[in-house]
């Protein structure tokens, strides 16, 4: 459903936040083997998070990924989503149709509708500090 980008984004930024609750910084190389992602893609995945404000960047020997627990109670799934992938999964066509709407429906948009709501209620539902949570307690599991 989401891009590949957007799948490690999510993992990734849970990833941080879990370290973060144990008052560790994770690096690239370490984050990117969490998540079961090629390094370089996941550097440049971090680097658009931390141009957001969504995890930060410390530079040197203990440097690392960071990401506050007050700012994981503030960023959701959502916010994610539509800084890697955007708003379209939230707002196209089902079948892919350009022209699809509510005045020139295509044959699946009202059930489609009813599935873009649903998506879009639970990735705005669950903060970071929720998820981090969850897999911290071994309710959930990211891999």
């Amino acid at each position: 459903m989401f891009s590949k980008a957007c799948e490690y984004a999510i993992k990734a930024t849970i990833y941080i936040a879990q370290q973060s609750h144990q008052e560790r910084r994770a690096n690239v190389k370490e984050v990117a083997k969490a998540v079961n992602a090629p390094e370089a893609f996941t550097a440049k995945i971090l680097q658009q998070l931390c141009r957001e404000n969504i995890v930060e960047s410390i530079r040197g020997k203990q440097g690392g990924f960071i990401f506050p627990v007050e700012r994981q109670k503030q960023i959701n799934i959502f916010d994610v989503v539509q800084l890697i992938d955007g708003d379209g999964i939230f707002t196209n066509c089902g079948l892919g149709l350009h022209k699809c709407s509510s005045e020139n429906p295509c044959p699946v948009h009202d059930d489609f509708k009813e599935v873009r709501n649903g998506l879009v209620a639970m990735v705005q539902k669950y903060s970071f500090y929720d998820l981090a949570i969850k897999t911290e307690t071994g309710l959930v599991w990211l891999k």
